[in-house]
C-alpha cells in the first residue's frame, strides 16, 4: 500500500528525558503506527499528489509542530508547520488524565480504572480530531493514525 508511513522519527534532542510511562507510550504509538496507518498527501490543482510510502520526521521548531514528509528514498516532499496553540488545552487535559490513570492502576479497583481510562480515551479522541482538522488540505489520515500521531505530539508538546 502506498498511502502509508514506513518510518517515523521524532526530534526530541531539545527535550528533557521522558518518563518511563511517556517513553512506553511513544514506543507503542510508533509501533502501532508502523503496523497500520493511513497517510496520504493531497494533490494540488496544478500537480499530481506525491505518492508514498512516506517517511515522517516530527519536531517542534520555533514553538510550531513540524511535519517533514519524505519519500521512501528519503527525498524531501513537503514540510508543514502547525501552531501548537490549538493543541495546548487538550494536551494538558490528556496529560492530567494520564497521570490519574497511571496512579489508579497502582491502587484502585478495576471499575474505577476503567472509568478513568474511558475519560482518557475521550480526551485522546478529542486531540485526534483537532489534529485531523489542523491537517486538513495538508495530509489525509484516518482516525487511528490521527490518535497515534496525537500521542507523539503529546510527547513533543510537553517535552516528555
Amino acid at each position: 500500500m502506498t498511502n502509508r508511513l514506513i518510518q517515523i522519527d521524532i526530534d526530541d534532542s531539545a527535550l528533557a528525558p521522558p518518563t518511563a510511562e511517556i517513553e512506553q507510550e511513544r514506543k507503542v504509538a510508533i509501533f502501532d503506527l508502523l503496523e497500520e496507518n493511513s497517510f496520504a498527501l493531497p494533490g494540488k490543482p496544478d500537480q499530481i499528489a506525491p505518492i508514498g510510502p512516506y517517511r515522517l520526521h516530527l519536531a517542534i521548531k520555533d514553538r510550531r509542530l513540524v511535519f517533514d514528509v519524505k519519500s521512501e528514498n528519503d527525498e524531501p516532499i513537503v514540510e508543514f508547520h502547525l501552531s501548537l496553540s490549538p493543541f495546548k488545552q487538550v494536551v494538558k487535559d490528556y496529560f492530567q488524565i494520564c497521570e490519574s490513570y497511571f496512579e489508579a492502576v497502582k491502587r484502585l479497583p478495576p471499575a474505577q480504572i476503567e472509568a478513568i481510562d474511558m475519560a482518557r480515551r475521550g480526551i485522546h479522541n478529542e486531540g485526534a480530531e483537532v489534529l485531523q482538522e489542523r491537517l486538513k488540505n495538508k495530509a489525509i489520515i484516518d482516525k487511528d493514525t490521527s490518535r497515534r500521531l496525537f500521542t507523539l505530539i503529546c510527547v513533543l508538546h510537553f517535552g516528555g
